[in-house]
Formats: C-alpha cells, structure tokens, sequence
C-alpha cells in the first residue's frame, strides 16, 4: 500500500485542524504507520510459514493457523489505519466545497465580495464535520481495538496453541513464531490507537467548550446591542 499518498491526503488536512487534531497526526504517521511499515509488517511477514505444528498430516498446518488466526494483525492494522484517517477527508472536502462556493461568488458579484471570512474556519456547517469526523475516528479506534481482542481473546500471543480442527488426525500442539516480539508490538500498536482515542476525545471537549464560549460572547454582544438601542430610543 502507498502510504505516502496517505500521508499526502492528511497532509493537506492538518492545516484545518487544531492542535490536538496535529498532535493525533504526529500520532499516526510518527508512531503507527512509520512502526507498521519499517517493523511490524517484516515481524509478521513468515508468521504461517513459521507457524509449526507436530504433524504431519496434509493440510493440518493450514487449517490450524486458519482457525488460530483467521485475520492477520498486520492486515486488521492496516485496515484500521486506513479507517480511522478516512474521516478526515470530511473536513478537506467540506472545505473544498466552501473554496467553489467562493470563487463562484467572487466570479459573480466582484474579488472585493467575500461569502466567507475564511473557508477553512470551523464556523457553521464546517464545524459539524469536524465534529462528526471525530467520533467516527473515535469509534473506529474502539471497534477495532475491541475486534482485536475478541478475534484473539487477548492482546498477547501465545507460544503454543492446540488445534483439534479436521483433517488434524487427534489434539495436535502449534508454535507461533516469534511470540515475544510479535506481543510487544501488539502492546505498542494497542496504546498508540488507545493514545489516538484520549486526543480524540481531547480534541471533541475542545470544540464543544470553543463552540459554547463563542456563543456566550455573541450572546453577551447581542444583548449588550438591545440594551444600548433602548437607552438611545428613551
């Protein structure tokens, strides 16, 4: 997969978002994709071919390690990352659908006419989006960490498992490859999502406390206009 091309797209979002939304950035490209590309997708590149069970009956091995890992960690990683960043391409296009709106405005009523202050501010319906765009990623970030842990029943590999699954002769004993290091980068994958979910949700009370504080200002300014207009018409 380009992860560059991604990396491209999200690029261009993050001069709309704030700092929380930059820091959960960093998060993802310095701490996730940066680890899954360089480490991760190496640690897990022989993981059935390592994968050694005591028997030697066609088939047994492939059907064990079908059972025992029916999707790959570094396949759901790598679908999880692509989930949780595809929200944020809400708030490009919204934008970019503002930028039309503008130009078109500019074309028909002059360059000094202005439909808005700023098409990347987060006011109106823009700042909907944003909101929305963060509780997806939020709760792609807790599916697919909850996935992970049903699918394996732990966040911890372990050294042997036992299958019984047909054609397997009787109960037979299978060795993961690499278990150790394969947990610890679990562990890291698993905190580094749980670290994206604290700045998401972070950056959700930010927006809300933004949003409120501004309204209370109109609403303080709007009251303050009828009070003057009644002074002046006694």
């Amino acid at each position: 997969m380009d992860w560059k091309f991604l990396e491209g797209l999200l690029s261009g979002v993050n001069k709309y978002s704030t700092v929380f939304g930059r820091i959960w950035l960093s998060v993802v490209f310095v701490f996730r994709v940066m680890v899954y590309v360089v480490a991760a997708e190496r640690v897990w590149s022989d993981d059935q071919a390592h994968f050694d069970c005591n028997t030697l009956q066609p088939g047994c091995k492939n059907i064990c390690y079908d059972y025992f890992f029916p999707i790959s960690h570094i396949r759901l990683w790598a679908l999880q990352l692509i989930f949780v960043t595809c929200p944020s391409f809400m708030v490009a296009l919204h934008v970019s659908y503002r930028e039309e709106r503008e130009r078109k405005y500019q074309a028909k009523h002059g360059a000094d006419r202005h439909l808005y202050d700023n098409p990347g501010q987060k006011h109106g319906g823009l700042w909907y989006t944003y909101l929305i765009s963060l509780l997806l990623k939020t709760a792609f970030e807790i599916t697919f960490l909850y996935l992970l842990h049903y699918i394996y029943d732990s966040f911890k590999l372990p050294r042997k498992v036992q299958c019984d699954v047909s054609p397997c002769p009787n109960l037979v004993d299978c060795y993961i490859s690499r278990p150790t290091e394969k947990t610890i980068f679990t562990y890291f994958m698993v905190g580094a999502s749980v670290l994206c979910v604290i700045l998401n949700i972070c950056e959700i009370f930010y927006l809300i406390t933004i949003r409120l504080v501004t309204l209370k200002k109109r609403g303080l300014v709007h009251t303050s206009s009828i009070m003057k207009v009644r002074r002046n018409l006694d």
